[in-house]
């Protein structure tokens, strides 16, 4: 690890304000994924600004029309509470499957996004949902890798009742939606609807986890299982 400043702050405006003043600082959160980067020297900040003291960027809240969660709110949070499990009963279950227990008491869903790991769960729920989350039912299922359970593949379906919203993560670069999937289940919510729709493998992550074809054949499973899950 190469030498670096670390220093708490209490609010965004002082966090803001040390990012303008120095191009290579970086926000700590959960401390997940940029520590690791760090410690194997594939991340060398100047400044390390700890954001885990603000109380404002923390907190899950509920007004009846959408979940609000804060930047800092750490997984474990998610999946415990009372609020998501009741509003979107799917994000609280993803949650609860990210790494494990010492991850998920450290990491954070801000921190998470932020880096956009490919292979990350939440930014397929992100992305599912609109971001902002008001929907009807929905669910995520992935095929974990057994020893980083890192998503291989996972899928997230979201309907909101005027529209369905299918979002993949794991299998190529980046999160994407897949559109035949979505104008499938909008006409009919059921998991026969996606059962025999095949995603080209063509640009789809190709490592020794998994083959690419593997992966494409592995986003109709785990549609087809999130489907299921979302009727339950």
């Amino acid at each position: 690890m190469y030498s670096f400043n670390y220093q708490k702050v209490k609010t965004v405006a002082d966090a803001a304000k040390v990012l303008a003043k120095d191009s290579d600082a970086q926000l700590l959160a959960g401390g997940q994924s940029l520590i690791a980067a760090m410690k194997l020297r594939l991340a060398h900040p100047s400044e390390v600004v700890d954001l885990g003291t603000i109380k404002e960027l923390s907190g899950i809240k509920a007004d009846g029309k959408a979940v609000s969660i804060g930047a800092m709110t750490r997984h474990a949070e998610v999946a415990a509470s009372a609020a998501v499990k009741k509003a979107i009963p799917a994000l609280a279950s993803l949650a609860g499957g990210i790494g494990d227990r010492m991850v998920r008491n450290m990491g954070t869903i801000g921190g998470s996004l932020a880096n956009n790991d490919p292979a990350a769960d939440y930014p397929a729920a992100v992305l599912a949902l609109g971001a902002t989350v008001v929907t009807k039912r929905a669910a995520y299922m992935k095929f974990r890798n057994p020893a980083s359970r890192y998503a291989i593949v996972g899928v997230f379906v979201a309907d909101f009742g005027t529209g369905v919203r299918v979002a993949v993560t794991g299998a190529g670069p980046s999160v994407f939606r897949v559109a035949a999937m979505e104008k499938a289940l909008a006409a009919k919510f059921a998991p026969e609807s996606v059962a025999s729709i095949a995603v080209p493998e063509k640009g789809l992550n190709s490592d020794l986890h998994a083959k690419a074809d593997y992966r494409a054949h592995l986003i109709t499973v785990m549609a087809k299982r999130a489907v299921e899950a979302a009727l339950k």
